[in-house]
């Protein structure tokens, strides 16, 4: 493809507008326009597809194998690994932003759940706030630190 890498992989989020849809936009029809499906498996040829209903937690997940995609189980811990990126996906319930629910998420090869932004920005802070309290114990005033 001469305009860019091709992604990893694609993932569709759905919800009431895109389940409801009368034309199945997911569909593998070839005649134009085509579907979804069909474009990303046989002209883009994306390795991972994966769909998503944050709704009801369903995540289906389909590896590029001999030109077709093929639905693939998820391991015991109900995660997909993608190993173009080091990476499982997998689904996870909680809340974020003032809504409860499902969530995909990212863990790394041995099964740590990688932070969100927010996450990680909370999480440098409490790193700090220890870092401070502690040479603050040992008599050094964190503020008038030398610069490295």
């Amino acid at each position: 493809m001469s305009e860019g890498n091709i992604p990893a992989v694609v993932m569709e989020f759905l919800s009431d507008a895109t389940t409801n849809v009368q034309d199945d936009e997911y569909s593998a029809k070839p005649t134009y326009p085509p579907g979804k499906w069909f474009f990303y498996e046989q002209i883009l040829q994306i390795p991972v597809y994966v769909v998503f209903d944050p709704e009801g937690g369903l995540l289906e997940f389909y590896k590029l194998e001999n030109g077709r995609y093929q639905l693939e189980m998820p391991n015991e811990n109900g995660r997909h690994w993608i190993a173009s990126m080091n990476l499982f996906l997998g689904t996870w319930q909680g809340s974020k932003g003032g809504r409860t629910g499902y969530w995909l998420r990212w863990w790394d090869e041995t099964g740590n759940l990688l932070p969100w932004g927010v996450e990680k920005v909370e999480q440098e802070r409490q790193q700090k706030e220890r870092l401070a309290a502690y040479l603050l114990s040992q008599g050094i005033d964190p503020n008038n630190l030398p610069e490295i």
